[in-house]
């Protein structure tokens, strides 16, 4: 375990991801203090990759759980393998010619044989960073069934008992604030906002992401993205829009950036038939 923030931002940057001072402190507390870190801010600001890079830097397997409308426990948790537990009973039953201890046949379907563990359930056994991305995606009910997993490290399955973690996974929980997370569930988690990294940071998240970028050119590129974010955009460009441009622009022999070859890379950096036509009428200004 890494003994301060520094140390932790340190090898945070080994991975690629470079953390400023506030995110790696929110990383080391939450490290040392064994609290779930709760992320928000924009798509793109590099919440996802938070997770991935913890997992590298500190050497865990990264587990993922990803949150959409309407996930349940059987998506999150686990399920019981039915058609292994129908061949079961049969089994029993064959064995047994015809005659089968109901209640021994009961308690053999409920065990770890046939325990399909999904991903909350795979965190809690083995030490790693478990990733529970775009939580405000997910309904209030899946936000009140996490609560035991962060407050206790543990779930409870009705017909198997209570599974509780030996080394307590780092748990990063991600939202887009589409919608606002409830209060019970923040209380028990440290939180931090990502901003968009400024000028100079970005350009070296490209040029260390994408080595064989010129400087020109990534601080072209940058400095076109900050430009696009200052406009009324419907999805202002993230820092995988920035550098999803720059490789377009590699993969065109570009070793600058202007605006006839801004023109045909735009696909690259918006994503939004609206966006695109407000930024052609305006890209004459944005290079000027």
């Amino acid at each position: 375990m890494t003994d301060s923030p520094e140390e932790l931002a340190a090898a945070l940057d080994a991975t690629g991801y470079l953390a400023d001072d506030g995110l790696a402190t929110a990383g080391f507390l939450a490290l040392r203090m064994g609290r779930p870190l709760f992320c928000e801010g924009e798509p793109g600001t590099g919440k996802t990759s938070l997770a991935i890079a913890l997992a590298t830097a500190l050497e865990r397997p990264l587990i993922r759980l990803q949150c959409h409308e309407g996930i349940d426990a059987a998506q999150a948790l686990y399920e019981w393998d039915f058609p292994r537990q129908l061949l079961h009973l049969r089994a029993l039953e064959a064995a047994g010619d015809g005659h089968l201890d109901v209640e021994a046949a009961e308690r053999s379907l409920y065990t770890e044989r046939f325990l399909l563990a999904r991903p909350l359930l795979q965190a809690l056994t083995a030490p790693c960073v478990l990733l529970v991305d775009e939580i405000d995606r997910a309904d209030d009910e899946f936000e009140a069934f996490l609560l035991q997993l962060l407050d206790e490290h543990a779930v409870t399955i009705p017909e198997y008992g209570e599974v509780r973690a030996e080394h307590p996974p780092l748990v990063v929980l991600t939202s887009n604030r589409t919608r606002e997370v409830h209060d019970a569930l923040k209380r028990r988690c440290l939180y931090h906002w990502l901003e968009h990294p400024d000028l100079a940071r970005e350009v070296v998240i490209l040029r260390r992401r994408i080595p064989e970028i010129g400087e020109v050119l990534a601080r072209q590129v940058a400095e076109a993205v900050h430009r696009l974010r200052e406009m009324d955009l419907l999805k202002p460009p993230g820092v995988a829009e920035s550098l999803d441009w720059a490789r377009a622009l590699l993969a065109l022999h570009r070793d600058e950036l202007d605006a006839a070859s801004a023109a045909r890379t735009l696909g690259a950096v918006l994503k939004y038939s609206e966006d695109l036509d407000r930024v052609r009428a305006k890209l004459d200004a944005l290079f000027a």
